[in-house]
């Protein structure tokens, strides 16, 4: 394993702990800032938005750029926006160092993705961008949790300059050992960069990344709820049966990234079929503490095993000018997580019970597995397309 990708899973740690240690520490936040809870969750909402933003926007800018030293800066923003979030004064600072944060979220998972494909053979390209992604995974997993307590014991503000001694360390890491071939420039220029959005596989890609990924986080934005509401679980044994779900993101990132390399599209298939079962027995068996166990690690196993393959599909279609569709397929995952919570909203807000968002990410997801079985189809019988034409490696 080249030690390069692990310096880039070291900055997805620290972003991803900034995404999502938030969560368990908006009591604290909204209580120091006098503002209440739906206030203090712009935190969430400003920082998904500002993502999607970044991801399109900076990822345009750099693409002229070397890439390393491109990442290096994503980084530096990174540092900034998280010290600006531990010395705020007021809340319309914190809002500020989050936006500051999470503008380099998208970018950097975006570019990182084609520099972790290039530190490795054509055949494991897939893995390496799973391995980039497996330092999001360990944030929910070991980070969120570790980060709830640090801030609980010893104040939010601690955990947010934790987050910034991490990013400080990535930037180390890059800076060391990511080697400068894998940088390189994209040689495309904006406007090769944009013109890579006229393959209609482009545009399929980040509808299936939107459906697929979306289905799966609709579900999720709510099990708290499910948990105790319908399972019977105590709220105090939430935050241990969600690092179940963060242990199925692990295994399932690794296996769907070597899976992937090997198969891509009949990869991305199974997954989102089994996916979708999984979240159908999931409604169906969420008043039974076993079954509820069992949903949640193949839930989280399932939905992030598709995470590479998603990026690999936009990056294969995109493969003279990857960077900028790349990045938009980050923000893509993004869109998705809001679209989900959104239609999970509705549909508590409608009285249809707390199992209805697993329902509604059920039929997310399977709309996502139609438009992925369409673009198949529009693939195969594309002009000039042969077999040994499909599923090709994102080049160098």
């Amino acid at each position: 394993m080249p030690l390069g990708l692990l310096a880039l899973a070291v900055g997805g740690f620290g972003i991803g702990l900034t995404e999502f240690v938030i969560m368990g520490l908006l009591p604290e936040v909204a209580a120091d800032f006098g503002v209440s809870e739906a206030v203090a969750g712009h935190l969430i909402s400003g920082y998904a938005l500002s993502v999607a933003v970044g991801g399109v926007v900076l990822t345009a800018a750099a693409g002229r750029f070397d890439r390393k030293r491109v990442l290096m800066g994503l980084l530096l923003l990174f540092i900034a926006g998280n010290a600006l979030s531990a010395l705020a004064s007021t809340y319309d600072v914190m809002l500020a160092g989050r936006i500051v944060a999470a503008l380099c979220h998208g970018a950097f998972f975006g570019i990182g993705a084609v520099v972790a494909a290039d530190l490795v053979a054509p055949g494991k390209r897939a893995a390496a961008i799973a391995m980039m992604f497996t330092g999001l995974t360990f944030a929910n997993v070991l980070g969120v949790p570790v980060g709830t307590l640090i801030g609980q014991q010893f104040g939010w503000r601690a955990t947010f300059w934790v987050i910034t001694a991490i990013g400080v360390v990535a930037l180390a890491g890059i800076a060391a050992l990511v080697p400068a071939s894998a940088g390189g420039r994209s040689g495309a220029g904006l406007r090769a960069e944009l013109r890579a959005f006229r393959s209609p596989q482009v545009w399929f890609s980040i509808a299936i990344t939107v459906l697929g990924f979306g289905g799966m986080f609709g579900a999720f934005t709510y099990i708290a709820y499910t948990l105790t509401e319908v399972g019977g679980f105590a709220s105090t044994t939430v935050p241990w049966l969600l690092v179940l779900f963060g242990a199925g993101l692990v295994v399932g990132n690794t296996l769907g990234g070597r899976a992937a390399d090997r198969a891509l599209t009949p990869t991305l298939v199974t997954l989102l079929i089994a996916l979708t079962a999984v979240l159908v027995v999931f409604a169906l068996t969420a008043d039974s503490k076993p079954a509820t166990l069992a949903s949640l690690i193949l839930m989280g196993a399932f939905g992030f095993a598709t995470v590479p393959g998603f990026q690999m599909r936009i990056m294969n279609h995109a493969a003279s000018a990857p960077t900028m569709a790349s990045g938009a397929n980050i923000a893509a995952f993004n869109v998705g997580n809001a679209l989900g919570a959104w239609l999970g909203g509705l549909a508590i807000t409608a009285g249809l019970g707390f199992t209805a968002p697993i329902w509604i990410g059920a039929a997310v997801t399977a709309a996502g597995l139609v438009v992925l079985l369409v673009a198949t189809a529009v693939e195969r019988t594309a002009p000039g397309r042969t077999g040994a034409d499909r599923d090709v490696p994102v080049a160098a």
